[in-house]
């Protein structure tokens, strides 16, 4: 019997990594799309925006399933380059969705949390609830998941294209900067720096998830499948709190860092959600396992902290 072919975009991100390591651990023969970091083997090298690169790499490794983790996610970048921003998220998006319609391949499309407008009270938000991005990030994503399951509906293969929604991510990032949550322990190293004053921000609050289970891809009744799906930690901090979990852990003083319970700006261009917590019902009304990785576990094993 062959073993089971998938495809991952963006392999060469964090997002991307933890689930080509998934698949690999499920015994699926898979690959992985990039860019300035693919290695032409394991990882190919593809324009996503560019449709016919797109087909030729689904044609040479014929997946029965993609996970589209490749995106710019970046909220601040995204403001900074908007045209660059719909280009990948949405207009690639379209294409790639388009092309596996067409080849009856299975598509999981990553999306966020910040399709919604985390509202004080709001939170925690089922699948069907109404999307109401706060920033050009949120509604590029938005925007993704309209033209996947628009697509997938224009081809008559409804079921086949999945939205995945998931929050922030950490994990073996290759470099802190991968993530937002790894970032700051960059800033607890900074603030044992002499005179060092950082302000953080203790008022959005954030649910940092780790391993993003793609077990359910196997499944070979995919019509039970709905088609949002919501995945998410039930741990809970503000960056700051984040910062004190990583102090605690270190055993280093979190004194220079100064907590902002201001919120958003009004005058800033990106405006962040307070709140925008994600229901696992979907899932879990379809029997899938929604426990997630510990998160001072993890990083007590990563930095190697381990306390008698």
């Amino acid at each position: 019997m062959s073993r089971k072919s998938a495809l991952v975009t963006g392999a060469t991100g964090l997002l991307g990594r933890q689930v080509v390591r998934a698949f690999e651990r499920a015994d699926w023969n898979v690959k992985g799309t990039g860019y300035s970091r693919a290695d032409g083997v394991l990882v190919l090298k593809v324009d996503l925006v560019n449709a016919s690169e797109v087909a030729d790499a689904l044609d040479k490794t014929k997946p029965q399933a993609v996970v589209h983790c490749a995106a710019n996610r970046f909220p601040d970048k995204c403001d900074k380059d908007p045209e660059g921003t719909r280009a990948l998220n949405v207009e690639a998006t379209r294409k790639l969705a388009s092309l596996c319609a067409a080849r009856d391949i299975f598509l999981i499309y990553i999306s966020t949390d910040y399709v919604f407008p985390g509202k004080p009270g709001d939170a925690p938000y089922e699948a069907d609830a109404k999307p109401q991005p706060t920033n050009l990030y949120g509604q590029t994503k938005l925007d993704g998941e309209h033209v996947v399951l628009e697509e997938y509906r224009r081809a008559g293969k409804q079921g086949l294209g999945v939205v995945l929604r998931v929050p922030v991510l950490y994990g073996d990032a290759e470099v802190p900067a991968e993530s937002a949550v790894n970032i700051l322990m960059d800033s607890v190293w900074k603030a044992q720096e002499d005179g060092a004053k950082i302000k953080m921000d203790h008022w959005a609050l954030r649910y940092p998830t780790n391993d993003i289970s793609v077990k359910y891809i196997g499944s070979d009744d995919r019509s039970k499948l709905p088609s949002i799906l919501q995945f998410t930690s039930e741990d809970k901090f503000t960056k700051y709190g984040i910062c004190q979990k990583f102090g605690e852990i270190m055993g280093l003083s979190i004194a220079a860092i100064e907590p902002n319970t201001e919120g958003n700006d009004p005058s800033a261009s990106v405006q962040r959600p307070y709140d925008c917590h994600l229901s696992t019902k979907a899932l879990r009304d379809i029997g899938i396992d929604v426990s997630t990785q510990d998160f001072t576990g993890w990083w007590r094993w990563n930095v190697k902290a381990f306390r008698k």
